[in-house]
């Protein structure tokens, strides 16, 4: 994903983009442009936020994709898509009637699901802050699920609901709701 360090690259997509559609712009008004999609008055602003940028070096974390521990391709899939409402993103096994490595995503939340006995200990435990809560609670509790009713819990200054998947690996799914 792009972001402010990539204008340059952007006014150069934006102006030729442009000129597809037989809008001829200057690549300086390109970058005034992009400027202000970063919410800055002009590129000499976004310059010297770029510069200062590149001086420090930053160190960045993206999203951890936690490994979930599986047994049973079947019980992973009612439990996984049918009531959590993943979808799977790929799956890789390195031949036939070997273990299944999986992922599996729904609204920007990754997850990996593997068969092998190296990956991860079963009985897990994580958790997911999302927004939304409400929403998720009323949708899980639609599909009543024959292996789990889970309630809502209001937690200090959080809202809770946690599942427990059929391999005994433990999600709590919290929004900050601050009382």
């Amino acid at each position: 994903m792009r972001d402010f360090r990539d204008a340059k690259a952007m006014a150069k997509a934006l102006k030729l983009a442009l000129e597809q559609d037989g809008i001829e712009i200057a690549h300086t008004r390109a970058l005034e442009i992009v400027s202000r999609q970063f919410d800055l008055p002009n590129w000499n602003v976004l310059s010297s936020k770029i510069e200062k940028a590149e001086e420090t070096p930053a160190i960045a974390f993206e999203q951890a994709v936690p490994i979930v521990r599986i047994f049973d391709l079947a019980k992973t899939q009612e439990f996984y898509f049918d009531f959590l409402g993943f979808s799977l993103d790929w799956e890789h096994r390195y031949g036939e009637n070997f273990p299944v490595y999986m992922q599996v995503s729904r609204a920007g939340l990754r997850l990996h699901l593997s068969e092998h006995a190296g990956d991860a200990t079963p009985g897990g435990n994580m958790c997911v802050y999302m927004k939304g809560i409400h929403a998720f609670h009323a949708e899980l509790t639609a599909k009543n699920y024959r292996y789990m009713k889970p309630g809502l819990e209001k937690s200090d200054d959080r809202l809770e609901v946690t599942v427990t998947d059929p391999f005994n690996n433990h999600i709590r799914f919290m929004e900050i709701v601050g009382y």
